[in-house]
């Protein structure tokens, strides 16, 4: 069934459709291009308290050495201005944003992953954030929330990773589709934190504006498509509730995948032939945590191997690139919606009835 953009936009935002001007941008030529932003010009009355998947955050004054656990979380400090107050990063899939390298030049690298208890505490936090809830485990995480309290350092979750008051990728499931009002919240509680509220708003303003755009003239009228992350052992795609899965409803796309609960359950290769998605988008990241995890690899691995080999899809090279952090509820996500409405336009068979 044929949808508009205004349903899809419906889809997006949960309740309230955007209306917005079109602005034209490509991808990331407004995020992070403001310089630092001084504290103290966003209208936060200190103290503040913010109720945080679970956890209560309760700051006198806006941190000033803040250390994020994910790529994602980076690029929203960094899109806030907040590049002066980053004393580390972690986890990384992918370079940095074009618009964003400058900011993030004198940004320490702790990990290329996830750093140790030891190398986060040596970057001398104030604040601690993260996209993803698997860093705050007891077991196997960098330190649990309760552990970075101790020690006097308040800690902050991604509300695209909570459901409930329970972390989805700290060992929760979802029940309902993400939708991106959770990764604007994430924006506006840490302009909030950090006293920048009106460079909050003008972020999430330029993406509202730049999903509009990505959205209209397109409709891949209900084609089946598979999000293959990483892994060629056992390949890690894209479940039903989770940002890839957004990606396809926003975009008139059906996640062949639609049935699992999980984010990124790993699969089995006859179970990924067998459900016969007529486009593939693949993972371009530029690391090497697990076989296949560039693209060139993947699409090597998929021409040569006797049985992914057999998929129309495959042969009609139906394959859309995507960067891994445009797969994942961050800021990048409609830097995928701009590449999949560049990909239509030259799709053919792919998205033939």
């Amino acid at each position: 069934m044929k949808r508009t953009v205004t349903t899809r936009l419906a889809l997006l935002t949960g309740a309230t459709a955007i209306a917005l001007a079109l602005s034209g941008c490509g991808a990331s030529e407004v995020i992070g291009t403001a310089a630092p932003v001084a504290a103290g010009t966003g209208g936060t009355q200190y103290p503040v308290t913010i109720e945080n998947c679970g956890h209560e955050i309760v700051l006198e004054s806006a941190p000033q050495r803040v250390a994020s656990l994910d790529q994602n979380a980076t690029e929203i400090l960094l899109s806030l201005g907040l590049q002066d107050r980053i004393v580390g990063t972690a986890s990384w899939t992918d370079p940095i944003l074009p618009a964003l390298a400058d900011a993030n030049q004198g940004v320490p690298r702790l990990a290329d992953n996830a750093p140790t208890y030891e190398v986060l505490l040596g970057s001398d936090p104030d604040f601690v954030t993260a996209s993803f809830g698997r860093h705050y485990r007891t077991e196997g995480g960098v330190a649990s929330r309760d552990r970075l309290a101790e020690t006097g350092i308040p800690s902050y979750l991604s509300p695209t990773d909570c459901e409930d008051g329970v972390s989805i990728n700290g060992g929760g499931t979802r029940t309902r589709p993400l939708t991106v009002d959770a990764l604007y919240q994430e924006i506006r509680e840490l302009a909030t934190i950090f006293d920048v509220q009106d460079r909050g708003e003008e972020l999430i303003s330029d993406l509202q504006t730049r999903t509009e755009s990505a959205l209209e003239g397109v409709d891949m009228h209900g084609a089946t498509v598979a999000f293959w992350f990483a892994d060629t052992k056992t390949p890690y795609v894209a479940g039903g509730f989770g940002a890839a899965s957004m990606l396809a409803s926003l975009t008139g796309m059906e996640n062949a995948f639609a049935d699992v609960d999980d984010d990124w359950p790993a699969t089995g290769w006859e179970s990924f032939v067998d459900a016969e998605p007529q486009i593939l988008v693949l993972g371009d990241l530029q690391r090497d945590r697990f076989p296949g995890d560039r693209l060139d690899d993947k699409i090597s691995f998929l021409e040569s191997d006797p049985l992914a080999s057999t998929m129309d899809a495959v042969k009609d090279r139906c394959f859309l690139a995507l960067h891994g952090a445009e797969m994942n509820p961050s800021i990048r996500y409609v830097d995928g919606l701009e590449k999949i409405q560049e990909w239509t336009r030259n799709a053919g068979e792919c998205l033939a009835p």
